[in-house]
């Protein structure tokens, strides 16, 4: 290439550069957006959404307000839910096919602002993208930028909405931006890194328990080069958000015509009279296609899965339950343990080779999710986790296949419906961190149980076990049971549940963060808020927790970032549920002190009600590691307690040398003890068999090994049996043999 050609090349650079700076300068978002989508469209397209985007000329009622404010709280009712998303702004904006998809657009809602342009003016149009990651983490610290900070725990890093403060607030974790200064200098700045269509803000005020601080209005700034910045404005004015009225409860500001940039900035104008500038925040916008964009490409997961990536309303999930019962009607049955409180039912769909009965020696699994009921997540990830095996069952996936046929699965994805609904009806970005935690009638369902570490913690302090309570299968408190009990529907369906089926493991899936828990998840200590409780089988307890972790794509990942206050990276993102927070009555102890079944949490995210753009990456994010915490069931030992004509034993005890814990046979005789890898010291017994001991090694592949007893009825229960056979009275002989013993007896005496 000659050196004028090289001069006409950079010139015409210039040029171009010059041009963009001018547009920019003008404050021409519609121009922009239509500039950087030349690239993307077709000649066609392009003059398509050109003719539908024409200033249209309007004259100003002259008794309109100076300054009106198109801004105003939009809830997305279900936005997320009826698809009212990213995926529904593209087939409105981009024009993706055909003159019917740009016919369609001239039909979205417009409103009665706009913005001027030259002589004429936009109606504005309303259109929203999704959250930009501020809560889920996708943008990363080195992305937020502030005028001034009050303290580095009150940095731009921390102005993510629903970020959480600990309760002990210091200079590290703290609950929002929070400006150095109060005036109307202030900014929290955004760098997309790539140029992006931005639609809205979200904000809340500061997470604290002891402060109120929080905005009440705003403006916003764009820029494509973080120092020139157009205003978004109204006419000739300034638009100025009406932005939050305390300090939880999210607003969200939809825009009333799109900017394209890369830079946005939020510029706090008013705020709470007795507080400070303090915000989080999130960014609706839509990053545009760019090949080469190297944060975008190292970021990116994709899903390979055809899976149904949306949330589902109550009604949408039994029916997606009942196609994926249709597709697989061999493997899979819907059912239901209960009702909630306003009579929805509790849905659960068992994945197993034969539904509907237990088969002997296979071991009991279940799933569960939603008992708080804002924590979305886990709901879908288990619709789509049973779509997922249906799917791969049919496709001739042999591990998938083996699951199905070597164990009973059970999946309950919405333990707490009623309050999921009234997070749904919100939508995703506007739940805020706590709206449908709660059941209907105010009960935190996940720790609703009873107390039984208090009753089994108190009975070791007297030595009362084994000989007046068992260290296993701890009977439930008589006024628990009673109607006048704070007892929620919910749990009570649980309970019920947990008793009936054999379940040897199982997790609930819960939000907001990103760890595993395990029991006890209340402190031994009373008055202790944070301290290790560890059972008898935390050993296994740890390797369970860990097989999630350290399968998950993010919860090990030493360089992710924090989602609140603690940074569990450094436990391979497992904890003791009592060196977290205490919490007497949880599920998971309860399901370890009254039946056999080792229970888990697993907080599988950091944003609770991720928008429905996120649910391929989560579901990539979690795939894994559903599955294998499933196979964890076939770790340890398995077997049948009979007896010497070969029948079950029901209730027949496992206990473990060195292990003070034992487990129960199920109703056929057949049992399941998860162990790690070793050799254990096992002895089978129950009430009027002697005992028996054997050894049984765990190898490290998988597969429970098998280890089953005979054990023989001892004499002193087969005199008992007789008696009660005989009602407990002398038993009577027959008169012959009563003659020849007293005609013996004479001879003798003679």
């Amino acid at each position: 290439m000659t050196r004028q050609h090289l001069s006409v090349l950079t010139t015409l650079a210039l040029l171009g550069l010059l041009m963009v700076l001018a547009d920019l300068s003008h404050g021409s978002a519609g121009y922009d957006e239509g500039y950087y989508m030349q690239d993307l469209l077709t000649r066609e397209q392009y003059n398509q959404v050109q003719e539908l985007e024409k200033p249209v000329a309007s004259t100003p009622d002259r008794h309109e307000h100076p300054n009106p404010n198109p801004a105003k709280k939009v809830p997305k009712g279900k936005a997320d839910s009826s698809r009212k998303t990213d995926k529904t702004t593209a087939d409105a904006k981009s024009v993706k096919t055909s003159n019917k998809k740009a016919e369609n657009k001239k039909s979205v809602p417009k409103t009665s602002n706009s913005i001027s342009e030259g002589e004429g003016q936009y109606n504005s149009i309303k259109e929203e993208c999704p959250p930009m990651g501020l809560e889920t983490l996708k943008i990363d610290d080195f992305q937020l930028h502030a005028s001034t900070t009050k303290r580095y725990g009150l940095g731009a890093h921390r102005g993510r909405l629903n970020i959480q403060a600990g309760l002990y607030e210091d200079d590290l974790y703290d609950g929002a931006w929070c400006a150095g200064r109060d005036d109307p200098l202030q900014w929290f700045e955004v760098d997309a890194r790539r140029l992006t269509k931005f639609t809205g803000v979200i904000t809340q005020g500061r997470s604290s328990l002891w402060s109120s601080d929080w905005v009440t209005s705003y403006k916003v700034m764009v820029s494509n080069d973080s120092h020139t910045w157009i205003t978004l404005k109204n006419g000739s004015e300034d638009l100025i958000f009406s932005a939050n009225r305390e300090k939880e409860i999210p607003v969200q500001n939809i825009f009333p015509v799109p900017v394209v940039a890369r830079y946005i900035r939020v510029n706090p104008r008013s705020w709470f009279k007795s507080g400070s500038i303090c915000m989080r925040v999130e960014i609706l916008g839509c990053p545009l296609p760019d090949p080469h964009n190297y944060y975008h490409r190292r970021n990116e997961v994709i899903t390979t899965d055809d899976l149904d990536f949306r949330h589902h309303s109550y009604k949408e999930m039994r029916q997606l339950m009942k196609v994926v019962n249709e597709m697989c009607p061999n493997i899979t049955r819907i059912y239901n343990i209960g009702k909630s409180q306003s009579g929805l039912k509790l849905y659960a769909v068992e994945i197993s080779d034969n539904p509907g009965e237990h088969e002997l020696g296979e071991p009991e699994f279940r799933y569960t999710a939603g008992s708080h009921g804002n924590e979305v997540l886990g709901r879908e990830l288990l619709l789509l986790l049973m779509q997922f095996m249906c799917l791969e069952y049919l496709s001739g996936n042999q591990r998938i296949r083996h699951l199905v046929e070597e164990t009973r699965i059970h999946l309950l994805p919405s333990v707490n419906p009623d309050g999921y609904e009234k997070a749904f009806e919100v939508g995703s970005e506007l739940s805020g961190w706590s709206l449908g935690r709660w059941s209907n009638d105010g009960i935190d369902i996940h720790h609703n149980f009873p107390d039984l570490n208090s009753i089994l913690w108190e009975a070791e302090a007297k030595k009362w076990i084994p000989r007046k309570l068992s260290n296993h299968h701890v009977p439930i408190p008589e006024w628990y049971q009673s109607t006048n009990a704070s007892v929620a529907v919910e749990t009570r369906a649980l309970i019920a549940w947990m008793e009936k089926i054999p379940f040897v493991l199982g997790s609930n899936i819960q939000g907001g963060e990103l760890v595993v828990t395990f029991p006890y998840d209340k402190t031994r200590s009373q008055g202790v808020t944070r301290e290790l409780t560890p059972t008898p089988d935390d050993h296994v307890f740890r390797w369970l927790a860990f097989s999630y972790a350290s399968t998950h794509r993010l919860m090990t990942d030493a360089n992710r970032r924090v989602c609140h206050t603690e940074d569990f990276a450094k436990e391979d993102g497992t904890i003791n549920g009592a060196s977290w927070h205490t919490a007497a009555g949880s599920m998971n102890d309860f399901s370890f002190l009254h039946t056999n079944c080792f229970e888990l949490s697993m907080y599988v995210g950091c944003d609770k009600f991720p928008h429905e753009s996120e649910l391929p990456e989560e579901w990539e994010n979690n795939r894994e590691s559903l599955l294998v915490f499933m196979e964890q069931v076939h770790r340890g030992i398995k077997g049948v307690v009979r007896d010497l004509q070969g029948r079950g034993i029901a209730n027949a005890i496992i206990s473990v040398e060195g292990i003070s814990h034992d487990i129960r046979t199920a109703a056929d005789g057949d049992y399941w003890r998860l162990l790690n890898p070793g050799e254990y010291r096992v002895t089978a017994r129950a009430e009027g068999y002697s005992l028996t001991s054997k050894k049984c090694e765990v190898g490290y592949e998988m597969g429970a090994t098998r280890c089953d007893f005979t054990i023989i009825r001892t004499n002193l229960s087969r005199i008992k049996e007789i008696m009660e056979k005989f009602n407990k009275q002398p038993i009577k002989l027959p008169i012959r043999q009563l003659q020849a013993r007293r005609s013996r007896a004479r001879r003798l005496g003679t």
